[in-house]
């Protein structure tokens, strides 16, 4: 049964910062289509969803590639013929 690695405060911290920068820049860029592209007065195209959707499914990929991360025998074994 693979281990489960640890995340160091590291690549928590990163995650963090992906986090906060993914928030801070998806309530940008929806107010900028809701006040200067004119979607509170009339049907805009909310082309913003693309971005949050895409950039989402990244911070899900980082979310687990730091979070649910195991060891990999196959890599030890890799590793371990290539050095012999």
């Amino acid at each position: 049964m693979p281990k489960k690695i640890i995340p160091s405060s590291g690549d928590k911290s990163k995650f963090v910062i992906h986090t906060i920068i993914f928030l801070i820049a998806n309530v940008a860029l929806w107010l900028y289509w809701y006040y200067v592209q004119g979607a509170k007065d009339t049907w805009v195209y909310p082309w913003g969803i693309w971005i949050t959707a895409t950039w989402g499914l990244s911070l899900i990929g980082h979310w687990s590639a730091v979070y649910t991360n195991y060891e990999d025998a196959g890599v030890k074994e890799y590793l371990r013929q290539k050095n012999n």
